[in-house]
């Protein structure tokens, strides 16, 4: 396979998603919580009759994908958590933790553009998707069906590095922003990392490990709390990374303009 260079400026910022859509605002008239008896059966619908098996196999027939320390899991069943991953494949992204926490919900906090595609925007929230908000009005909903769906036993997932970077095979750095919601929860924390390999006799790979449980420190106030499970985090993530064998995209910071 022919390695590719692409050339970034700024590892927080810069997008390579391909999909370019004009998001709509998130203001206080968005419905986050979809409770109606008709939408709690259209999320049920979506999320284990649609999405949990086309993504099994999308992810198995795409990149023959294996799992590494799913187990962890298993205690947690009935058990909210969130759930935090590289930021490395458009559909990959939207499958790949349905497979991991099946039969449990998993609901993914999103750009506003992934609700608001003509058609696809109008089933995205079922499928699990939380748009970040616009608005203080917004925020309060916004915060508090994160809260509910812990609650309720589901499985909310972040993926802190925030832009996609199709096949990367690094950890870029991440804030502590998103660790805020575990910590002033005390709910706890996993992590996935998928990796790639060659594929024989053609194609990709993934391999995805999976490491946690990790706990919100009590003893520390919640800024720290949050650092402290970022940190944890970032470096467990780290450590699978580095058993990517395969390179597809190479991701080379941009010096100065000549590399246009």
């Amino acid at each position: 396979m022919k390695r590719k260079t692409v050339y970034y400026t700024d590892e927080h910022s810069d997008e390579f998603s391909r999909v370019k859509i004009t998001p709509k605002k998130i203001d206080g008239s968005y419905d986050y919580f979809l409770s109606s008896p008709k939408k709690t059966f259209l999320r049920f619908f979506f999320q284990r009759i649609i999405a949990a098996p086309c993504a099994f196999f999308y992810m198995k027939l795409m990149f023959a994908r294996r799992t590494v320390g799913k187990d962890r899991l298993k205690p947690y069943r009935r058990v909210g958590f969130f759930l935090y991953g590289n930021h490395t494949h458009e559909i990959g992204d939207a499958c790949n933790p349905k497979t991991l926490v099946f039969p449990k919900d998993a609901y993914t906090l999103v750009h506003a553009a992934n609700v608001s595609m003509p058609l696809l925007g109008r089933i995205t929230p079922y499928l699990g998707a939380i748009p970040l908000p616009d608005s203080m009005a917004a925020y309060r909903s916004f915060t508090d069906v994160i809260s509910r769906r812990i609650g309720e036993g589901g499985c909310v997932v972040i993926y802190p590095e925030a832009h996609i970077w199709p096949y990367h095979t690094g950890i870029r750095s991440f804030p502590d922003t998103s660790f805020y919601y575990p910590a002033s929860l005390a709910a706890p924390v996993f992590c996935f990392t998928n990796t790639y390999h060659k594929r024989s006799p053609f194609g990709v790979k993934i391999i995805t490990y999976v490491d946690g449980p990790f706990f919100p420190d009590e003893s520390l106030n919640i800024r720290e709390r949050a650092r402290d499970l970022r940190d944890r985090v970032f470096t467990a993530m780290n450590k699978r990374a580095r058993s990517s064998t395969l390179t597809l995209i190479e991701y080379v910071k941009k010096e100065n303009e000549s590399l246009d």
